[in-house]
């Protein structure tokens, strides 16, 4: 099984940017992390990060025969990006989103997410451990789909 973890801009800062919401687990902690489970489960998991919009966009459609699922946080682009949300819809696969805040009980602007319009699933709220939940739920989601 293959899946793709998306992060948009600024995750890349984990750590030191506003660490009072966003935690002081690092990016490296991220991926270390994301990739002792995955080795527990058995999934080949793919991780990019980019700050640019056209970049995360190439990322998803680059997920179209390589990968089963996509796991995104979009950073700052969950809320104002159409394009990314069409980028999505037009994989056809299984999607995930995850945040490490719960946008929810943040500003105003931030309750609104156009990749939720299309994901299968939300896991928000729980620091980079969310990103553990957010595997296990696709991965449960694609077995479930597997015996449909």
């Amino acid at each position: 099984m293959n899946i793709a973890i998306i992060n948009g801009p600024n995750i890349n800062m984990l750590g030191i940017r506003e660490p009072d919401i966003y935690g002081k687990d690092t990016y490296q902690d991220l991926l270390s992390i994301i990739d002792t489970h995955s080795k527990t489960k058995n999934i080949n998991i793919t991780v990019s990060q980019s700050n640019h919009e056209g970049a995360i966009i190439d990322t998803i459609q680059g997920c179209l025969g390589h990968h089963q699922g996509i796991i995104i946080n979009g950073g700052g682009y969950t809320h104002t990006s159409i394009a990314i949300m069409d980028a999505l819809k037009g994989v056809g696969i299984p999607i995930v989103e995850v945040h490490l805040s719960d946008i929810s009980n943040r500003e105003p602007f931030r309750h609104h997410s156009y990749i939720s319009m299309v994901a299968d699933g939300l896991v928000m709220g729980k620091g980079i451990h969310g990103y553990i939940e957010a595997i296990d739920l696709l991965y449960c989601i694609l077995q479930e789909r597997s015996h449909q």
